[in-house]
């Protein structure tokens, strides 16, 4: 609240509250940027939810960098496919490049299974397009074969529930993941502390997974891989498959 207090006078501060308009004592949390709407905002504030499985995904348009180029990119654009949304730390840092790149690498086997990726973080646009026009060698991206999403309000970080919001990484989004189904709805989500990178193969696992399980109304057991038993979700259908495991 410092930034607004040269501007609001302490008689005003307390005619407000005194008419109801501030509670007594603003939580912690209001003096986080996005939170600050819900005291100062003329409209009537929506419903909010944070993102969650089998609850339709936040909705998002930011501007993003895509084949080298300035776009806006939206949730919207991906409605009738899947879509694995990650979002990483920051722009010229050390684990986030490795991951990044792993996901470029292997964009086909996404795109095979009808999938996109978009990746997201709390940088500018103009930060992105600096990493991805420096060389791998020099500690860059290169080029990219999917678009990374500028967040640089924090507003989409905080909607889906990854941005740091205490301590010295204050700001930061953590390594969330999070698989959408063509409807919109989440299907998945793996949120990774800042210091521990992801597993592509992993990413793919859980694709297959909830497309088999979509597709086939069949249950996958733990360690699932594509090609191996599933299970009818019914206790006959659980006998015959323990039957037939080793």
């Amino acid at each position: 609240m410092s930034a607004i207090r040269p501007i609001l006078s302490r008689s005003l501060v307390t005619g407000i509250r005194t008419a109801g308009v501030l509670p007594r004592a603003l939580p912690a949390a209001a003096t986080a940027t996005p939170s600050l709407f819900r005291y100062f905002s003329s409209s009537k504030p929506a419903r909010h939810e944070i993102a969650r499985v089998q609850r339709p995904a936040p909705r998002w348009k930011a501007g993003a960098v895509k084949d080298g180029e300035f776009v806006d990119v939206s949730l919207d654009e991906y409605k009738g496919k899947w879509l694995v949304f990650f979002f990483y730390p920051l722009d010229f840092t050390f684990v986030c490049p490795t991951e990044i790149i792993a996901f470029s690498e292997r964009i086909s086997e996404f795109h095979e299974r009808g999938a996109d990726v978009v990746g997201a973080s709390v940088d500018s646009k103009h930060s992105h397009l600096a990493w991805i026009n420096q060389t791998r060698k020099e500690g860059g991206l290169g080029q990219l074969k999917y678009p990374l999403i500028s967040d640089i309000t924090k507003r989409i970080s905080h909607d889906y529930g990854v941005l740091v919001d205490s301590g010295p990484d204050v700001g930061l989004a953590l390594r969330g993941t999070f698989i959408i189904d063509p409807e919109g709805i989440v299907r998945h989500l793996s949120i990774n502390d800042l210091n521990v990178g992801r597993s592509v193969d992993e990413t793919l696992r859980l694709l297959d997974a909830l497309q088999f399980a979509k597709e086939h109304g069949e249950v996958c057991p733990a360690g699932w891989k594509k090609g191996d038993k599933s299970m009818k979700p019914d206790p006959k259908g659980s006998k015959e498959y323990f039957q037939n495991v080793e």
